[in-house]
């Protein structure tokens, strides 16, 4: 299920022979897909991407978000992909596991203040073979699980949320 604090992630279609992630603000948005999670687990790239009916390769994706900290600390994250990936953190990015490539595990950390965060994750198919995009984190003190937006939502009534 998804609710209004997932990630928006916002579909382009690129040409074949694309080596890496592309300058996205340059490209026009074909659709847009959205969920709390990023979890699409490795698989053949004939099984197709969730939300992406109309095409298995050469297109990308750039899925942005807000969330909450309340315990500040460091933060770390672990982005797989098969191919390219992109995480940024408050406009930074925290984890570069760009270009063509089989499923490749990368991970960074960063110290969060209490309060409202930025997130985005730009990802990119592009020949065959495989696809997969798991986007995991280890709070402070807690072992590793997906990233789910909606375990880090604002406290009821907080005015800096909106």
């Amino acid at each position: 299920m998804f609710s209004s604090y997932g990630f928006r992630g916002d579909i382009y279609f690129l040409e074949p022979e694309t080596l890496k992630l592309p300058r996205l603000e340059r490209l026009k948005p074909v659709g847009s897909v959205y969920t709390n999670v990023l979890q699409v687990t490795t698989r053949d790239f004939r099984e197709g991407f969730p939300g992406i009916t109309d095409r298995i390769e050469w297109f990308a994706i750039d899925c942005s978000g807000r969330f909450w900290v309340q315990e500040p600390g460091k933060y770390n994250f672990s982005l797989m992909s098969d191919d390219g990936s992109k995480l940024y953190i408050d406009g930074k990015t925290l984890i570069n596991n760009d270009g063509l490539h089989s499923v490749l595990e990368r991970a960074g950390s960063v110290t969060l203040k209490r309060g409202v965060h930025r997130i985005r994750v730009s990802y990119f198919q592009g020949p065959g073979f495989g696809v997969a995009l798991i986007l995991d984190v280890a709070r402070p003190g807690e072992e590793w699980r997906p990233f789910d937006l909606d375990h880090y939502l604002p406290p009821p009534g907080h005015e800096y949320w909106k």
